[in-house]
């Protein structure tokens, strides 16, 4: 089987996420999707920000992957990585332990620029064939679809003020936000 590796923070995740994730399966180009969520992202030092834990992001990524259908899987490999996980190291280890799929990594137009940066980009290119995908903003990508800006700073920053942006949510998700209203009042 195909899978699409899309990993990221998901702090929290978001529609555009969702519909990266739909298109990917509806389009044939994979026949599944796995949201990998970083368990500690790495380059923390240089994100100005702090992730909600990661059992409560790999709920939100199991709430959106209930909405989206069984072509969408969750999984928690990070969790059990040497931290910081790279996207290497991930992807390698998804190979190792499923070697019945072929994968392939799913990155966004937003940090195209940051991808020589990445360790070991060109074995990912070389042996888990990326799928770049586009966002609104972010031009001159090689990517064929692009998606809307959605950003989960955006949403956190809109909670903290007490304003629940269920345009940009999955309703699962808006819905669970709705019950833990205070969720992002001490983060960035």
């Amino acid at each position: 089987m195909q899978i699409a590796v899309y990993g990221g923070s998901f702090n929290p995740p978001h529609v555009s996420h969702a519909m990266v994730a739909s298109w990917l399966t509806w389009t044939g180009l994979v026949d599944q999707v796995w949201l990998v969520p970083v368990y500690r992202h790495a380059f923390e030092q240089t994100h100005d920000k702090k992730l909600i834990d990661f059992d409560t992001r790999m709920e939100w990524c199991r709430l959106m992957g209930a909405e989206l259908g069984e072509q969408v899987v969750v999984s928690d490999i990070e969790s059990t990585l040497p931290t910081p996980s790279y996207s290497i190291d991930t992807l390698k280890a998804l190979q190792l332990k499923h070697p019945e799929h072929t994968f392939r990594l799913v990155v966004g137009a937003d940090v195209v620029s940051q991808l020589p940066q990445w360790k070991q980009w060109s074995e990912i290119e070389k042996h888990f064939t990326p799928i770049i995908v586009g966002r609104v903003g972010y031009e001159g990508h090689r990517a064929g679809m692009v998606f809307p800006n959605v950003s989960s700073t955006d949403i956190r920053k809109r909670l903290r003020n007490g304003d629940l942006p269920k345009e940009w949510l999955l309703k699962s998700i808006a819905d669970w936000f709705q019950q833990h209203p205070d969720v992002f009042l001490h983060s960035k």
